[in-house]
Order: C-alpha cells, then structure tokens, then sequence
C-alpha cells in the first residue's frame, strides 16, 4: 500500500510517497514554493502539480497549516483568510481527481513522530510543538490524537505565542538564540504547567539548530527533537489518509 503525503507550508509545498506501516519514504521529495499570498486556487494548483509527477491517482493524504473539522478549514492563522470556510478536502480532490484527505499540519507530523520516531512506544500525555512560521502543536494521550489543539496562540505574558517565539520572529527581529529561546522558555513552560506532559517534542525548521537552544530550556519534562525532521509533516499526512481509509 502507498499513500502521496503532502505538507503544505508558509514557504513550500512538498509530496512523496510514503509506505503506511513503516512511515518510510518510496520516492524523492518533490517541493515547489508556496505560491504568493497562499489563496486557494494557486495552492489548490500546486497539490495537482505533485499530483502529477507522481502520476497518482489513488488516495493523498495532506497537511495544511489550520483548524480542519470535515475537510475543512476553520482557521488560517499563517495562510489567506480566504481558507476559512473552505472545503480543503474538496478543493484539493476536485484538482487532483483524486480523494484527498486533510489534517492539521501539525497533528501529522505529531502522528509521524509518535509512530514512527521519537514517540514511538510513549505512553502517557506527549506533546509535539512545531517551531518555524508559527508555532504548531500536537496533543497526544496514550498514543491518541487530541486533534486541531492550535496552542501556538495561546497567551504568554499578554503576547500571542507564535508573536514572540516563532522561529519567523527570530529571524526577523535578529534575536540571539539565547534572548529566542528565554521566549521559547517561557511558552513551553506554560504548556507544561498547563499539562504536565510526559515527553515533549520539538520539531519544525528550528530544530536543524537544536544545540542552540535545547540545553537553555527549563522545563522539569522531558525534551527531545523531533526524529523524522522535513519529512514528518508528509509521512503523518498519509498515515492519516491511510487511516481513514479503514
């Protein structure tokens, strides 16, 4: 069985084919930018391009970076605000000819690394918090997913969490990784007093650079990067259609 993972980001959009039971990748990664603004139709045009280099014509699974109940978006806190209220799952399915079934973005690359990498076999209450664009999180309860829990905006001290600690506000405020991750610090320490999870994992673009900020953390819980990196977001994509699928 092979399902297309799709992740679709703030810069990039990206596709492989992905074998369900092991989370491996069968082919290269093809990724094409992100189209300027991020409304439906150019992305909706891109899904249909990965699509077709894979020739596919059988089920996609995708990650999308909002809210999704039903297929469809509830939110687009980093994307057009033309998203909200769109059917995604349609949209998607309609360009591609194929069924097309959508997540959350950060749920799938939690499902990714509690399957397949560093939550693998964890019981308990795990947490997977993206670190790029925004801040994506992923909730997790004996292995089951809690699903669209978008806790990169929650407050911090008055601020929105993503506002202050996103890997995109690093860069653009110039911050040094030790003033970044004082922020970060203080997210994640929020979370934990919010739910004392038993394992905490990080991923997103930030954590290529995980020696910088890592051992600055305070956290009593454990923290540890995210195993599958770039690829997570596309392998949790396609478990979740493979899933539904039955």
């Amino acid at each position: 069985m092979q399902i297309l993972g799709i992740d679709i980001g703030g810069t990039g959009i990206k596709g492989a084919l992905v074998e369900p039971d092991t989370g491996s990748l069968l082919a290269e990664r093809y990724r094409l930018p992100t189209p300027e603004g991020a409304k439906p139709a150019p992305i909706a045009e891109v899904v249909k391009r990965i699509a077709l280099q894979f020739d596919w014509h059988a089920p996609i699974g995708c990650g999308f970076p909002a809210v999704i109940r039903n297929g469809v978006a509830e939110s687009a806190a980093n994307i057009n605000q033309k998203w909200i209220g769109t059917n995604v799952s349609q949209l998607f399915s309609e360009a591609t000819g194929c069924p097309v079934y959508v997540v959350n973005d950060a749920d799938a690359a939690g499902l990714a690394e509690v399957n397949f990498g560093a939550g693998k076999g964890v019981y308990g209450v795990v947490m997977m918090i993206t670190i790029g664009t925004g801040l994506g999180s992923a909730l997790f309860i004996d292995g089951k997913l809690v699903p669209n829990t978008e806790l990169g905006h929650i407050e911090v001290e008055c601020d929105e969490a993503e506002s202050i600690a996103s890997d995109v506000v690093r860069k653009q405020q110039n911050l040094s990784w030790k003033k970044w991750a004082k922020r970060l610090d203080k997210y994640l320490c929020t979370l934990e007093n919010l739910f004392s999870p038993d394992l905490m994992i990080l991923g997103g673009g930030a954590i290529k650079k995980q020696d910088q900020f890592i051992p600055l953390l305070t956290l009593h819980t454990k923290v540890i990067p995210a195993e599958l990196g770039n690829d997570a977001g596309i392998v949790g994509a396609a478990l979740a259609a493979f899933r539904a699928l039955g």
